[in-house]
């Protein structure tokens, strides 16, 4: 079972919407499950998944609950989603009054082995002992990355949380919400930093039709530049993991 993490220290760089769509690229592989670990829900709204699970955040982690138990199918077969609700809100101080508190994720994980093939863990901005728990667990750590002046420090960022764990995971950077209009976005696209693969996210209005469509990008819009490059990514994270 392949594990992908999507995580960055900062907010509002994508990291929801690639979630998704790596998930659905995924899941034309085989059986997928995107556990949505961020408390706002992006994932699991975008998906049109109740957000409702018995015991919530705390009875998960804990073992006091199968994840199996929380699962809910979307609209596609291959395709299932572990929803967050409300009690994700707490789910740094639950998983700090656990025994290896760490390693709460990895140890729910492998009770669906044999179930999935692949993984994807939409995480929550900021590090905090939920970020361990996600590098902890993971195979490869993706990063959706705003091209700007704090690019680097947002990768090394994430890089330093990722080498608390030995070995390191290999971590995938990549740009998101590009337009090339603007004069910043062009110098980081004309010389990538390391780590960062060639896969471009533009800014693009069909990224935001997702609200309105509550379906991954190539469910609706597949021939669309983003909906490619979300592709292209799969490709190589998958090549990574």
């Amino acid at each position: 079972m392949r594990v992908v993490a999507v995580f960055s220290v900062k907010g509002g760089v994508g990291k929801t919407t690639a979630a998704v769509n790596l998930a659905y690229e995924a899941a034309a592989h085989g059986e997928t499950l995107l556990w949505d670990l961020d408390p706002q829900g992006g994932a699991t709204w975008l998906l049109d998944v109740k957000p409702k699970l018995r015991g919530g955040a705390p009875a998960l982690v804990t073992g006091a609950t199968h994840p199996v138990a929380g699962v809910r199918q979307t609209a596609w077969e291959t395709l299932d989603v572990l929803p967050a609700d409300g009690t994700y809100r707490s789910l740094d101080v639950v998983l700090d009054d656990a025994k290896r508190s760490r390693s709460r994720v990895h140890r729910t994980l492998t009770t669906l082995r044999g179930t999935y093939r692949t993984v994807v863990l939409d995480c929550p901005a900021g590090s905090s002992l939920v970020a361990a728990n996600v590098v902890r667990a993971a195979d490869v750590v993706v990063v959706p990355l705003v091209p700007g002046p704090l690019t680097l420090r947002s990768l090394e960022q994430v890089r330093q949380v990722v080498a608390e764990r030995d070995p390191a995971p290999p971590v995938v950077g990549f740009l998101s919400m590009v337009d090339r209009r603007r004069v910043a976005h062009r110098q980081v696209l004309a010389d990538l930093p390391e780590g960062v693969v060639d896969v471009v996210v533009p800014a693009a209005a069909v990224v935001e039709r997702m609200g309105a469509e509550r379906r991954p990008l190539a469910a609706f819009a597949p021939g669309t530049p983003a909906a490619l490059a979300y592709r292209r990514l799969w490709k190589k994270v998958r090549a990574a993991a």
